[in-house]
C-alpha cells in the first residue's frame, strides 16, 4: 500500500482493500471507545479478534458492533469475536488469562495493547504498583511476554503509548512514588514513556522471529479514558495562553487509525521499535513547546533495556531474549 494517510484517516480508510481472514488479533481494553473500534475494523476484514476486558458483562453489551462486523464478512467462517477476562491492574488476572490462551495454543498474527488509564487519583494495584505505572506497564509487560510464545512469524505487537510521555521518563529509582509527591500527569507520562520503552526493547528481542512491535499515539479523543480529567488538570496540560477550546479531537475511527496502520498497513521494517501518531512514524524532538513527535528518552535502548530489568524486578518473573 503506497497510500499516505493523516490525522484524518478513519480506520475503514486506512484498512480498504486489506483481507484479514485467517489472522487472529488480540485487542486489550475492547469494551469502549478506540478498543471496540480497532476490534470492528479488523473484525470487518474477517479477522478473528479476541477481545481481553476487565468487565464481561459491560463489554458483552457493549461491542455488538463488532460482532456484527464479523458476522457480515462473506466466506470467513475462521473469522469472529470473543472476549476473554484481564484485568491489568492485578497480575493474578494477567497471569491467569495469559496461561489460558496458552493452554489453547492457536497462533496470534497481532496484539494491541490498547487498554489503560489516565490521570486518576493515587492508589496502588492489587500487587501495590502505582495504578497508571502497573495498568498500563506492568500489566501488559507481562501478558504479552506471557503470550509471546503464540506470536506467529510476522506477527506485530502495537502498543498504545501518548504525546503525553512528554510529560516524564520512567523513574526507575522510585516507580511507586514513594520518594516523591504523586502527580496524575507525571505517572500518566511515567507509564505512556514506558510504552514506548517496553516496544523498542520487546522489538529488539524478537525481531529475530519475525516479529515487530511498535507504540502509538492515537490523538486527542473523548472517550472513557478521560473520566480523570477536571477542568483544573485540562488546563495544565494547554499551551500558555490557550483555551480549552483549541484543543482539537479526533472522532474515535480518526483515533483508531494509527493503530491499525502500524498493525497492518505500514511496513514492519519502518515502523518497527519506532512511535507513531497520524498514521506515520514520528520525528524524533525535544523541544518543550513541541505537541509533536517523540522525546529522545522514550527510544533509548538502553533506557529501554533498563526498563526491562526493573520491570522483571517488580513482577518477580524473568522472559528470556
Amino acid at each position: 500500500m503506497t497510500q499516505t494517510f493523516g490525522p484524518h484517516s478513519t480506520t475503514d480508510e486506512v484498512l480498504a482493500g486489506f483481507d484479514l481472514r485467517g489472522k487472529r488479533i488480540l485487542v486489550t481494553g475492547a469494551s469502549a471507545g478506540l478498543g471496540i473500534e480497532t476490534a470492528r475494523s479488523l473484525a470487518a476484514r474477517g479477522a478473528y479478534v479476541i477481545g481481553a476486558v476487565r468487565d464481561l458483562a459491560k463489554a458483552h453489551r457493549a461491542t455488538e458492533p463488532v460482532r456484527v462486523a464479523a458476522a457480515q464478512v462473506e466466506a470467513a467462517p475462521e473469522g469472529g469475536f470473543e472476549l476473554v477476562a484481564l484485568d491489568l491492574a492485578s497480575l493474578a488476572s494477567v497471569r491467569a488469562s495469559a496461561d489460558a490462551l496458552v493452554a489453547v495454543g492457536r497462533p496470534l498474527d497481532l496484539i494491541i495493547a490498547n487498554a489503560g488509564v489516565m490521570a486518576c487519583p493515587q492508589g496502588r494495584t492489587a500487587d501495590g504498583f502505582e495504578t497508571q505505572f502497573g495498568t498500563n506497564h506492568l500489566g501488559h509487560f507481562v501478558f504479552i511476554n506471557r503470550l509471546a510464545s503464540l506470536l506467529s512469524a510476522g506477527a506485530r505487537v502495537v502498543s498504545l503509548a501518548s504525546s503525553g510521555h512528554r510529560f516524564a521518563d520512567v523513574d526507575l529509582e522510585d516507580p511507586a512514588f514513594e520518594r516523591s509527591p504523586y502527580d496524575p500527569f507525571t505517572a500518566y507520562g511515567r507509564s505512556k514513556t514506558a510504552n514506548i520503552l517496553f516496544a523498542v526493547e520487546l522489538d529488539r528481542r524478537l525481531r529475530n522471529r519475525g516479529v515487530r512491535a511498535t507504540a502509538v499515539h492515537p490523538g486527542v479523543i473523548q472517550t472513557e479514558l478521560g473520566r480523570h480529567l477536571t477542568p483544573e488538570l485540562i488546563e495544565r496540560i494547554m499551551p500558555p495562553g490557550a483555551a480549552a477550546t483549541t484543543l482539537v479531537f479526533k472522532s474515535i475511527p480518526q483515533g483508531a487509525a494509527t493503530s491499525v496502520w502500524s498493525a497492518v498497513a505500514a511496513a514492519a521494517e519502518a515502523v518497527g521499535g519506532r512511535y507513531c501518531e497520524d498514521c506515520h512514524v514520528a520525528a524524533v524532538t525535544d523541544d518543550p513547546n513541541s505537541r509533536m513527535g517523540v522525546r529522545a528518552y522514550a527510544l533509548d535502548p538502553a533506557r529501554a533495556q533498563a526498563l526491562w530489568a526493573k520491570s522483571e524486578e517488580l513482577v518477580g518473573e524473568r522472559f528470556p531474549s
